[in-house]
């Protein structure tokens, strides 16, 4: 039952949206989430150790692979661990202040996450574009400080939202109609017409932003392929076709899936669809993103295969489980 509260300050909860009503389908998703949880941390932890034990992944690439991986992660346990509670105690609530984390961490990852993901758009349009001065645009030091400025940029971005967005009283009840706590959701609940319109501009700010990276990302690979079909041998073509692809893959299934969810007209929304939806642009992508990039680069698959191989005849052979291996 909603509650109307006449500010935020006295609102000690909000009601997340219910996965499902009968227990059998609620235990049914909570093994369903364990499941993309448990693959999507195994998967990227393989990166992120394969990309710091071999020393062939120590590149710029591999850096932004590693971040990326990074931001994967804790887009996963900011949002799936809420909601397997929930669907394993069969509740719906969360704390006011539990709203507010979940909230800052979610627009913070996945606003670095987009960050990044320009950023690998640039790696490659640079490697394959202008190759004779890959080095020196990114070199060590460019890509820690595009690095930093992904992550300050998440960071700002959540803290502005999240402090603003929180500061408005909330007096329209606390069902937020969402599995988790986002932005749109809690503005709705909003009464207040001046800070509303001060956090829609946040939103307009942001989604400039976000367009100007989209804008770039296109524009850089149009000039990609332009390049790349002009390299004369298949093999070449196949290499660089084989370091754009993944990268391409996972901006595609971002930006769709996001844009869907945040645009889609409200004729077409229900409680069923907006929750598969969500799901598939705030949990899937950061489950599926190791295993793209793993399928078509081969750097990538070998380190793989090494870090596996090795840790196991380690594991057999010795008491003490160590995969740092001399290179």
């Amino acid at each position: 039952m909603e509650q109307q509260m006449p500010n935020s300050s006295s609102m000690a909860q909000f009601l997340l949206l219910a996965l499902a009503d009968r227990r059998e389908l609620q235990l049914l998703h909570f093994w369903l989430f364990l499941a993309i949880s448990l693959a999507a941390l195994l998967a990227n932890g393989l990166i992120l150790s394969a990309v710091a034990c071999d020393h062939h992944l120590h590149t710029p690439m591999g850096f932004f692979l590693l971040n990326l991986s990074l931001t994967d992660l804790g887009c996963i346990c900011t949002t799936v661990p809420k909601a397997m509670h929930n669907s394993l105690w069969d509740t719906t609530t969360i704390s006011y202040t539990g709203c507010a984390a979940q909230l800052f961490f979610f627009v913070f990852f996945m606003s670095a996450e987009f960050s990044l993901l320009t950023i690998m758009c640039y790696d490659r349009y640079v490697a394959i574009c202008k190759p004779l001065h890959y080095g020196t645009l990114l070199g060590s030091r460019a890509c820690a400080h595009m690095a930093a400025a992904a992550w300050a940029t998440g960071f700002l971005n959540a803290l502005l939202n999240t402090a603003n967005i929180f500061s408005l009283p909330l007096c329209q009840g606390n069902a937020l109609g969402q599995f988790f706590c986002e932005l749109p959701h809690i503005l709705k609940l909003s009464c207040s017409h001046s800070g509303y319109h001060r956090e829609i501009g946040f939103l307009v700010v942001t989604a400039c932003l976000a367009f100007g990276c989209f804008i770039f990302i296109v524009f850089s690979y149009v000039q990609i392929f332009r390049a790349v079909l002009r390299i004369p041998s298949q093999q070449g073509r196949h290499k660089a076709f084989s370091t754009c692809l993944p990268h391409l893959a996972v901006v595609s299934l971002f930006l769709s899936t996001a844009t869907f969810a945040h645009l889609k007209s409200p004729s077409i929304s229900s409680p069923s669809l907006d929750l598969v939806v969500s799901v598939l642009y705030s949990v899937v992508p950061p489950a599926l993103n190791p295993l793209i990039y793993s399928l078509r680069n081969q750097e990538l698959k070998d380190a793989l295969r090494k870090l596996m191989t090795g840790c196991f005849s380690e594991a057999i052979n010795s008491p003490s489980f160590a995969c740092y291996g001399p290179h």
